[in-house]
């Protein structure tokens, strides 16, 4: 869907480095985490993508065809700060944006009616936006976005302001928007929404891309060979000679269980077949990083 090649960005003639040889490829259809700390890049590329500013070289393809303000018509974006009028009415600036993206005034009502149903928020209409909570006033901005039935959606921390209920619900409006086929690009610090959400994802630090590709594979590379074990009815004797044998931490006992990591590199069943010496094997998981870990480690590493 969205194509970006050796993007470079600057700015104050030359002098700060907002994009550095960033290049991603967003796939129809998916939900593509762009993740980095504060003035990694993210908001620069955004808002080359809409336009909002020009790169300084590269390119940006949607569908193959290089980026033009005709593709603002196909993409929603919903801003970290969002930008609704306070004293305007929720309904007149619903219909303002839908014909400032080319829709018709019936088209819009249409759609409208069909999102405040779905975000039970039928009887704000009239309110002006002043009148409505922070998180009321989320639900109003995403309305805004998703009206014109975007193809590309840009959601920058959508779910700020929210409470853990309108926030489910939001997310679960996204996942609808994917389902149908719109490709989405979620930017956010909210690591769970990524773990949960995503399907790929591209870490940026310092101007630069340093790690991208699908959320399993890029927790994959982070991984560490750690797994987690879970032993019942154990015997002494043969855990001291497992312990001599294994690089093993963090032990723990709780209810009769004994509980601890151990690192290693080499066969699993090798390791299975020496456990079930030791007592009853209750669980034996490798450690997969969260995509919080995979965030602080990879900044760390290139910072």
């Amino acid at each position: 869907m969205l194509k970006a090649e050796h993007i470079r960005k600057t700015y104050n003639a030359g002098k700060k480095v907002a994009l550095d040889d960033f290049s991603i490829h967003v796939p129809k259809g998916s939900i593509y985490g762009l993740l980095g700390p504060n003035g990694a890049g993210k908001t620069s590329f955004i808002r080359i993508i809409n336009q909002i500013t020009q790169a300084d070289s590269g390119s940006v393809l949607i569908n193959g065809q290089t980026l033009h303000p005709n593709h603002i018509k196909d993409i929603g974006y919903m801003p970290e700060e969002r930008g609704l009028y306070k004293n305007m009415s929720v309904g007149d600036q619903i219909l303002y944006f839908g014909e400032l993206k080319g829709m018709s005034k019936n088209d819009a009502l249409h759609e409208a009616k069909k999102w405040f149903e779905k975000l039970n928020i039928d009887q704000w209409w009239k309110k002006k936006l002043s009148e409505l909570s922070k998180g009321m006033a989320q639900k109003i901005q995403f309305v805004v976005t998703v009206l014109h039935r975007p193809h590309l959606l840009i959601l920058d921390e959508p779910f700020s302001g929210f409470d853990p209920v309108n926030a489910n619900l939001i997310k679960d409006q996204i996942i609808e928007l994917k389902n149908n086929g719109t490709t989405i690009i979620l930017s956010t610090h909210r690591m769970e929404s990524v773990e949960e959400m995503c399907d790929y994802v591209a870490l940026i630090n310092n101007s630069k891309k340093i790690i991208d590709g699908r959320v399993f594979d890029v927790r994959e590379k982070f991984k560490k060979n750690i797994f987690g074990i879970t032993l019942s009815e154990v015997n002494e004797a043969h855990l001291d000679t497992f312990k001599n044998k294994y690089n093993i931490v963090n032990i723990s006992s709780e209810n009769s269980l004994i509980n601890f990591d151990l690192k290693n590199e080499g066969d699993q069943n090798s390791i299975l077949s020496d456990l079930v010496q030791v007592g009853k094997v209750r669980s034996f998981q490798e450690k997969i990083p969260s995509m919080n870990e995979v965030f602080i480690n990879a900044v760390s590493n290139h910072s």
